[in-house]
């Protein structure tokens, strides 16, 4: 079945659903330029599915389309960013690139 990831702004999470039911979620504080990730759940029964993956992927291209930066305090948002090196430069510990002095 295809997942789908939406950006519920009201409860401050983008969630994954699969066949109308929500199997999983990534919250986030948003500060106007971070999305601060906090803590990603998959339901039980749903794990193991890469339902997470998807998630925090669709999660870091909307903070990519926004022009923002991520804050990964979330164990899991941390991982995934380290065994996808194309999303590092989303991540705000991450050091600056580029020319200084």
């Amino acid at each position: 079945m295809t997942a789908d990831v939406r950006d519920n702004t009201e409860k401050s999470r983008f969630e994954i659903s699969v066949a109308d039911e929500i199997v999983g979620f990534a919250a986030y504080e948003d500060t106007g330029e971070l999305l601060v990730f906090t803590h990603t759940e998959i339901q039980p029964g749903n794990e193991g599915k890469g339902y997470a993956g998807t998630l925090i992927k669709a999660a870091m291209d909307v903070v990519r389309e926004r022009n923002m930066l991520a804050l990964p305090v979330c164990p899991f948002v941390q991982g995934w960013i380290a065994k996808n090196p194309e999303y590092g430069d989303l991540d705000y510990r991450a050091k600056p690139r580029g020319a200084t002095d």
